[in-house]
């Protein structure tokens, strides 16, 4: 029995990166999911690999910063399945062009909010009322929605040189301490997710490589790997996470402790 048995979820930015490894990992733990993604190929070459294993994929172009779209795919999934259970807020991430305030580019700002904080608004906005709806039509602690948000380690330790990501993502901490606190009474779980470095399709091509020895501080263990964030999103997401909510999980090899401690 998978620990996602009967959920229906919806995984943002599924396409690539954590959220595509989040997909395989959410599918084979038994949940339906729904990838939304602007890259079709990529998304629907996903969605091909869960459903030939014998997952209940779906895949559905969704640009997240366009409210009527995301409005009308959550819709459509919770049609499609029946319900809706869990959203997991993964889209988001910056560019090379992300840098101090005194000389990032003001459409950079605005291109990162707008992904990272105001998708993760609005798929919020229009999920809720889906998972509200079905969870009060269960009960017990198998009846719990459950929201999972990608903010960063970055948002937590007011690191330097990416002040727009920093920003978006300090919002989307924020925010998921506020809904927290907002979707207990309804019985959904909020909390988020908050990675260090994690070497995927876009940070390699941002110049990212992955450190194993060990010797930087940045990474006391090791660079992580898409597979272990979206393995913390799945517990975040199960019933073995009941009783978490409002909770900021560092997922980074160890590195805020470290800097912390400076």
């Amino acid at each position: 029995m998978g620990r996602l048995d009967g959920r229906r979820a919806i995984i943002t930015g599924g396409a690539a990166g954590i959220g595509a490894a989040a997909v395989q990992i959410f599918a084979g733990e038994g949940a339906e999911v729904a990838i939304f993604d602007i890259n079709d190929a990529w998304g629907e070459k996903v969605a091909g690999d869960v459903a030939a294993r014998g997952g209940d994929v779906l895949y559905l172009h969704t640009d997240i910063t366009k409210p009527d779209e995301v409005e009308a795919s959550v819709a459509r999934v919770a049609d499609a399945f029946g319900g809706l259970d869990i959203l997991y807020n993964n889209a988001g991430g910056a560019t090379a062009l992300d840098g101090s305030v005194l000389d990032i580019p003001l459409e950079e700002f605005w291109r990162t909010i707008s992904v990272d904080l105001y998708g993760t608004f609005l798929c919020c906005r229009f999920a809720i009322p889906h998972i509200a709806e079905s969870v009060a039509g269960s009960d017990g602690l198998s009846g719990t929605g459950a929201i999972v948000n990608s903010t960063s380690i970055r948002a937590m330790m007011g690191t330097m040189g990416a002040d727009a990501y920093t920003s978006a993502k300090g919002g989307v901490l924020t925010l998921t301490r506020a809904l927290s606190k907002q979707l207990a009474p309804m019985r959904i779980r909020c909390n988020a997710v908050a990675p260090g470095a994690v070497l995927t399709e876009r940070t390699v091509a941002m110049g990212m490589k992955g450190d194993d020895d060990g010797t930087d501080p940045k990474c006391p263990i090791r660079t992580g790997k898409p597979h272990e964030i979206a393995r913390v999103a799945c517990f975040l997401a199960s019933d073995e996470a009941s009783l978490m909510n409002g909770a900021i999980v560092p997922v980074d090899s160890g590195s805020s402790a470290f800097i912390s401690s400076l």
